[in-house]
């Protein structure tokens, strides 16, 4: 029996170790997903504290709840370790890594590169090795697979294989989970992809296999430039229709009877969360190796990014139709996460709004249910430790003006329009809502 032959029967046996490398909002669901389907999960990551939880069922991804975490704590067949000498435990490494951008906007590979290295130092005959974070064309075979064969002394496509399947995750998505979602999957060679398609057949709905790594690496930057450009095209939407005053929103639910043509996307303050604000640089940067332009990509990043400040103006407004000066006044901003429902806080606007409104002259402060405190970031800082004010009337109707920035259902928006003069909506939260006329409620 060959050794893909042999492993093909060890995935069908379920006795195929799948390690996973990175325990975050991709990770931990992705090694519930394989344990749920009866298959050994070995999880890895160099925050104790994240292995430490796994090990005692304590949740630290709010929307994941408790019962996974308890479940996987007692289970014979998962594990979490911070010892990456483990990996050779595993016979397939599963790599979900941060892919920032750096200070200049240009891809921070050094997250994969770290966990590609050690790596290396553990890799084995037969291993499968998959890149699941998102980054530009190419990364897997001319970035990764370098790396593995200089360290390893082994090859690709002979001694262990080697593929790409870009993580769809939605947290807090009431009807996607991992399982639910189809898997594009690319691998360096036909025998690369025949295992990685096999493994993931085991626990997700669908795998939708393409001809290459390079070719999954851009259909996962597509989808998110698809969304970030009509993102973008809605917020420029909002701020002309404001400007005539028309209600953008009512456009847009108007515009989504239409049975076909047209595919509704709501704007906001800014975008958030660890794609979109990110992930189309990705192809901006690598485009210029082939001396192409991605002019879509950076309007809508122009647009886009120049959100908050547009919102941080109609506040400006609101405070004047109050005659009320924004320098000195107390402001309060409603959702800190990136998206409603989570208790994430990457790359939130919020922060953004934050900066602006200082800059003004403002008092900050925020209510964030899923939030309590703001833990250390490596681009807010100063904002470490600031903490949630207490959602009653009293602590509420003592500031100026209360800008909707994140909009949580778990939040009472009849009651805020009973306790502030002055909101500032950026999510469309206080629409049907009884208020106080013109100067009450601000769409921005």
């Amino acid at each position: 029996m060959s050794q893909l032959d042999t492993l093909l029967q060890k995935i069908e046996d379920k006795t195929y170790t799948i390690g996973i490398v990175g325990l975050g909002y991709v990770g931990l669901p992705l090694m519930w997903t394989f344990h749920q389907n009866d298959m050994p999960v070995l999880g890895f990551d160099i925050d104790e504290k994240k292995v430490d939880n796994l090990k005692t069922g304590t949740p630290y991804i709010k929307h994941l709840g408790t019962e996974m975490m308890q479940t996987l704590a007692t289970s014979d067949i998962a594990d979490a370790t911070t010892d990456f000498s483990r990996l050779d435990e595993a016979d397939a490494i599963l790599m979900c890594v941060p892919t920032p951008l750096d200070h200049h906007r240009e891809p921070d590979m050094s997250y994969v590169e770290k966990t590609t290295e050690t790596v290396s130092k553990y890799l084995r005959k037969g291993q499968l090795v998959i890149l699941e974070s998102t980054t530009w064309p190419g990364t897997t075979e001319e970035l990764m697979i370098p790396i593995l064969e200089k360290n390893s002394g082994l090859k690709a496509g002979t001694d262990f294989y080697v593929a790409y399947s870009p993580e769809r995750e939605d947290p807090g998505n009431p009807n996607f989970n991992t399982a639910k979602i189809p898997k594009v999957v690319g691998g360096h060679g036909e025998e690369a992809l025949k295992l990685a398609t096999a493994m993931y057949d085991t626990a997700i709905v669908q795998t939708v296999p393409v001809s290459d790594c390079k070719t999954a690496e851009a259909v996962k930057l597509t989808e998110n430039i698809f969304r970030s450009v009509n993102i973008a095209l809605v917020n420029e939407l909002k701020v002309v229709y404001e400007a005539m005053d028309i209600d953008v929103h009512e456009v847009l639910d108007a515009a989504d009877t239409k049975p076909f043509g047209f595919m509704k996307f709501t704007p906001g303050p800014g975008l958030g969360g660890h794609c979109i604000p990110i992930d189309p640089f990705y192809l901006t940067w690598k485009a210029r190796e082939f001396e192409r332009h991605t002019r879509f990509i950076e309007l809508a990043g122009e647009v886009n990014t120049n959100m908050p400040t547009y919102v941080v103006d109609r506040t400006m407004h609101a405070l004047n139709t109050h005659k009320k000066a924004m320098n000195g006044s107390k402001v309060l901003v409603i959702g800190l996460a990136y998206k409603p429902d989570v208790d994430d806080m990457c790359e939130s606007p919020t922060f953004k709004i934050f900066d602006l409104l200082k800059a003004k002259g403002a008092e900050i402060a925020y209510y964030d249910p899923y939030i309590p405190e703001i833990w250390e970031t490596r681009e807010h800082a100063e904002y470490t430790g600031m903490q949630t004010v207490d959602w009653n009337k009293e602590t509420v109707s003592g500031f100026d003006a209360v800008v909707i920035s994140t909009n949580h259902s778990s939040i009472d928006y009849a009651e805020l329009a009973v306790w502030s003069e002055c909101v500032v909506d950026t999510r469309n939260a206080m629409n049907g809502i009884e208020h106080k006329g013109k100067n009450h409620i601000f769409k921005a």
